[in-house]
């Protein structure tokens, strides 16, 4: 009852954030420029089209009338329409979740991977302190950590070219950056066989996987080194080996559980990081998530579709925040929520 309240308290507070988010950048959009700028601006257009076009999108509206008009259509399920094509009115919703689902593809895997290894990495680090291990882990986490994202991806992606050619030069179809999956439907796995399916799967999604993984490995390793260090130097964790008990069971029951909590705390930040940030990511290797999304949206300025981005990335921002801290408790025992 304690972590339902707790659970309840929380959303409870992050309603009216959620409300001041979305009405301070719809103010910041409205206040950039005309929606209709692109459209105003083609020849001969009818002057009672562009009427039309402003009335059916609320535009002709006092602004904070728009919000709360806007506010009040969204809570109802109607997220809107999009003016990026011009006259096409299309639905916000289907595209906002497109998008979303292709980045949490492409993120989730990224990151899980990144954290099981740099939690690995960090922990045999911290056991092996200055040893061999260490100096490598540590060399190679403070080399990935300083290096920009688009590098990784453009360096892989220079790579792919080649693995590609030798592919080719093979007598087969380029493997690396293959961009004919973008989604797991079922047509696409009954229709070319499995192997054929998981081959082009991997090619998909292999180098942008790496690209985010690489950059995320080194923050959870680094973070996770550091805390094991200093669990490592804990009264609690002396008491135990001066009882006699094993190293492993020191490591592994004692200081291991207490030194997640700041990772998870990393993790639940980076993730919504990540998941709303892989705009350089999907630009080099030619995805079409939340990345690009936020751009096009930008560049036509689009409100309903930059209003929908925010709500979902508001949204799990919360989300993983709220995971992170439920794990606190189940990670550490002295840590009580409620």
């Amino acid at each position: 009852m304690n972590l339902v309240i707790y659970v309840l308290r929380r959303l409870a507070i992050s309603i009216p954030v959620l409300l001041v988010g979305t009405f301070l950048v719809f103010m910041a959009i409205a206040s950039v420029g005309d929606p209709l700028a692109e459209l105003r601006g083609r020849p001969n257009i009818n002057p009672a089209a562009i009427a039309q076009t402003a009335q059916q999108l609320g535009l002709d509206k006092p602004v904070f009338e728009r919000y709360f008009y806007w506010l009040w259509h969204f809570l109802q399920g109607d997220w809107g329409v999009s003016v990026a094509q011009g006259n096409a009115m299309q639905p916000v919703f289907p595209k906002v979740i497109g998008a979303f689902s292709v980045t949490v593809k492409l993120v989730v895997g990224a990151e899980v991977l990144a954290l099981i290894i740099g939690i690995a990495v960090g922990v045999l680090a911290a056991v092996k302190q200055y040893s061999i291990l260490d100096y490598i882990a540590t060399t190679l986490a403070f080399f990935l950590f300083s290096m920009p994202i688009f590098c990784v991806a453009v360096v892989l992606k220079t790579y792919a070219i080649q693995v590609n050619g030798w592919v080719r030069d093979l007598g087969l179809t380029d493997w690396l950056g293959n961009p004919w999956l973008r989604t797991t439907s079922p047509e696409n796995l009954t229709s070319s066989g499995f192997g054929d399916f998981l081959a082009k799967y991997s090619g998909a999604y292999l180098l942008p996987t790496l690209s985010i993984m690489a950059i995320s490995f080194a923050a959870y390793s680094r973070f996770q080194r550091a805390s094991m260090l200093e669990t490592l130097n804990q009264d609690y964790v002396r008491t135990a080996r001066a009882k006699g008990i094993s190293g492993s069971r020191v490591v592994f029951r004692h200081a291991f559980r207490n030194a997640l909590i700041p990772v998870a705390t990393l993790f639940s930040v980076n993730f919504a990081q990540v998941l709303t940030g892989a705009i350089i990511t999907e630009t080099v290797f030619n995805w079409h998530g939340m990345g690009t999304l936020l751009v096009d949206s930008v560049n036509h300025l689009d409100p309903a579709m930059l209003m929908g981005w925010l709500v979902v990335v508001a949204v799990m921002v919360v989300v993983a925040n709220l995971i992170a801290d439920l794990m606190y408790g189940i990670m550490d025992p002295r840590i009580r929520v409620g």
